[in-house]
C-alpha cells in the first residue's frame, strides 16, 4: 500500500485490501461473508458522509473565491475540474456495483450477504479466456482515464504532489505477482474468483479513495484556516482503528486523533471507553478487548482548557468484530466424493488466513498445484473413506485445525459403444464386422480416455470367443459371417486400461447386443 502519512479512511481501506488478498476460498463461512457485508455497509455509510463533507468543502472554497478571489479563485478552477472528474468516476463505480448486486434480491432492504459467496457475474462479464472481456477492459480503462484526468487537473501544483502520488498508487492497474510468484493482470488478481460481496466491498473501498483524494485537494486549496476557526469547538475527533474487523477475543488497537493534530495541539486528557489514554503528538493511542461479535461503539472525550474554561470534544466511532476462524473450507472440485484411478482436484482454504499459512495433508498421494489448489490420488488408500486434515497459523502465531472426511468410490462400470450406439443396435453383418469396440463412461464427472484391451463375442451356434484389442479377430469374423437374419450377437466383458491410473483395474463392461438384419 502507499507509504508515508495516510488519511484515516485510507488506512482502513489499505487494511481491507490485505483482507481481500487473504480470502481466496471459493466457498467462505457465513460469518466471514456477513462480516464483509457489514464492512461494505460501513464503507457505504462513510462514503455518504464523505460526499456530504466534500460538498461542504467545495462550497466553502466557492465562498472564499467569491469573497477573496486571488489564489482561492485559481484553486476553484482546479476544484471545479476535480469535482466533475470525481463525480463521474464515483458514479461509474456505483453503476458497476449496482450491476453486481442486481443479481440478488434484497431482504428487508439489505443485501443477502451469505448468499453472495460466488463471483460468477464478474468472472463471466469481466473476463474472457486469459484476458479481459469488453466490460472488464472498460472497468480498467475507466480507472486509467480517472488517473489521467486527475493528474492533468492538478497540473504542476507542488502542494498537491502528494495527491498525485496517492492517485497513482491507489489506482495502480499494473500486473501483480501473487504469493506463488505468478504474474497476473490487475483485474484478475483483485476480482477474479472472489465472492460477490467481497468485490462489492472492494469497489466501495475504491469509491472511498475517490472521496478521500477529492477531500485532500479541497483541504489543500482551502487551508486549515478556511475550514475551521481557532476555537476547539470546531474540531472533530477521528477514530482510526488499526484494522476494520477483529477476531473475537483479539485486542482492538488504533488511535483517536483530532481533525487537525500536531505536537502543539495537546489536550488536557483523553478518555476512551471509560479509560484515560496516553497522548502522543496530539494522538491518543488506545487498546481494549474486542468485545462482542458485530458492530461495537468507541466513545469518549478530548478535554481542553480554553479561556480558563474546560471544554470537551466528543469521540464517536465504531468497529466490527468478526468470529475467529475455527473451521476450514475444504471441497472437492468435482463433487463430494473422490475416485480411485484418477486425479482428484481439491480446493483447501481457511477463512481469514493467507494460503502460505495453511497446511493441508491427506493419505495417498497429495500434492499442491497452486494457491489453495491440490491434487489427490486415492488409488492406494484402503477402505471407503479418507480424511483431509488442515492446520492454519493465525496472525498472532496461534494455530487452529479442522478436518473433513470424503467417500472413496471406484470408477463406475464402462458402457459398450459400437458405431456411436450404446448397449444395443441393429444392422447387417458387414457393418458389425467392421466396427471398433469402444467403452465409455457417460455422465461421469471426469473425462476419461480408456483403451480397450479385450472383449468377448458370442454368436448363436458358436462358442464364446475372446478378442484382444478393440477389433474382431479372425474367429469372431468367421462366426459373425455365419450368423443369420434375426440372430443376436453379444459383445460383453470389455476390459479397459486407463492411462495414468497407476495400475488401477476398472471393472469390465456390461453387454452390447447387435441384431443381425
Amino acid at each position: 500500500m502507499a507509504g508515508g502519512k495516510l488519511t484515516p479512511r485510507q488506512k482502513m481501506v489499505n487494511l481491507m485490501y490485505l483482507v481481500f488478498i487473504a480470502m481466496m476460498a471459493l466457498n467462505m463461512s457465513k460469518e466471514v461473508l456477513s462480516a464483509f457485508g457489514l464492512m461494505n455497509e460501513q464503507f457505504e455509510e462513510s462514503n455518504r458522509k464523505a460526499v456530504s463533507t466534500n460538498e461542504a468543502g467545495y462550497n466553502a472554497l466557492v465562498e472564499k473565491a467569491d469573497e477573496s478571489g486571488g489564489e482561492y479563485a485559481a484553486a476553484k478552477v482546479v476544484a471545479d475540474k476535480v469535482k466533475s472528474i470525481s463525480s463521474a468516476f464515483y458514479q461509474f463505480l456505483e453503476e458497476s456495483k449496482n450491476n453486481i448486486v442486481a443479481q440478488y434480491e434484497k431482504e428487508n432492504g439489505k443485501l443477502p450477504f451469505e448468499a453472495m459467496d460466488k463471483g460468477d457475474y464478474i468472472d463471466e462479464k469481466w473476463f474472457k479466456g486469459d484476458g479481459y472481456s469488453q466490460e472488464g477492459q472498460a472497468f480498467v480503462d475507466a480507472i486509467e482515464n480517472y488517473k489521467k484526468q486527475m493528474i492533468a487537473a492538478i497540473g504542476d501544483n507542488k502542494k498537491l504532489k502528494g495527491v498525485i502520488s496517492d492517485v497513482n498508487s491507489k489506482f495502480n492497474t499494473a500486473d501483480v505477482k501473487d504469493g506463488e510468484g505468478v504474474t497476473k493482470k490487475w483485474l484478475d488478481y483483485h476480482f477474479k474468483g472472489f465472492p460477490a460481496i467481497a468485490s462489492v466491498t472492494q469497489i466501495s473501498a475504491m469509491q472511498n479513495d475517490v472521496e478521500n483524494i477529492e477531500s485532500s485537494i479541497y483541504s489543500s486549496a482551502l487551508g486549515e484556516a478556511a475550514l475551521t476557526t481557532a476555537s476547539v469547538d470546531n474540531y472533530k475527533a477521528i477514530v482510526i482503528a488499526d484494522k476494520s474487523a477483529f477476531f473475537s477475543g483479539e485486542p482492538v488497537t488504533g488511535r483517536v486523533v483530532l481533525g487537525r493534530y500536531d505536537d502543539k495541539t495537546v489536550p488536557d486528557k483523553v478518555v476512551v471507553n471509560g479509560s484515560q489514554q496516553k497522548v502522543e503528538n496530539g494522538q491518543a493511542v488506545f487498546k481494549f478487548n474486542a468485545g462482542s461479535l458485530g458492530e461495537n461503539k468507541i466513545g469518549g472525550d478530548f478535554y481542553f482548557t480554553e479561556g480558563g474554561e474546560q471544554k470537551k470534544i466528543p469521540i464517536e466511532g465504531n468497529y466490527v468484530v468478526v468470529p475467529k476462524p475455527n473451521s476450514a473450507t475444504i471441497s472437492a472440485d468435482k463433487m463430494n466424493s473422490v475416485y480411485r484411478g484418477v486425479d482428484n482436484p481439491m480446493t483447501v482454504s481457511f477463512a481469514g488466513v493467507s494460503d502460505n499459512n495453511v497446511n493441508a495433508s491427506a493419505p495417498g498421494s497429495w500434492s499442491r498445484t497452486g494457491t489453495g489448489k491440490y491434487n489427490w490420488k486415492v488409488t492406494s488408500v484402503s477402505g471407503t473413506k479418507a480424511t483431509i486434515n488442515v492446520v492454519a497459523t493465525l496472525p498472532d502465531g496461534s494455530k487452529v485445525a479442522d478436518k473433513k472426511e470424503f467417500l472413496i468410490r471406484d470408477i463406475p462400470q464402462p458402457v459398450p459403444e459400437l458405431r456411436g450406439k450404446r448397449n444395443s443396435a441393429k444392422g447387417n453383418k458387414n457393418d458389425l464386422s467392421n466396427s471398433t469396440i469402444n467403452a465409455v463412461f457417460p455422465d461421469f464427472v471426469f473425462d476419461l480416455s480408456p483403451i480397450v484391451k479385450s472383449f468377448e463375442v458370442f454368436v448363436p451356434g458358436s462358442p464364446t470367443i475372446i478378442c484382444q484389442g478393440n477389433k474382431f479377430n479372425a474367429a469372431a469374423l468367421k462366426a459373425i459371417n455365419g450368423a443369420g437374419r434375426g440372430d443376436v450377437v453379444i459383445i460383453s466383458n470389455i476390459e479397459v486400461d486407463l492411462p495414468g491410473a497407476g495400475g488401477y483395474r476398472v471393472q469390465k463392461s456390461g453387454a452390447f447386443t447387435w441384431e443381425v438384419q
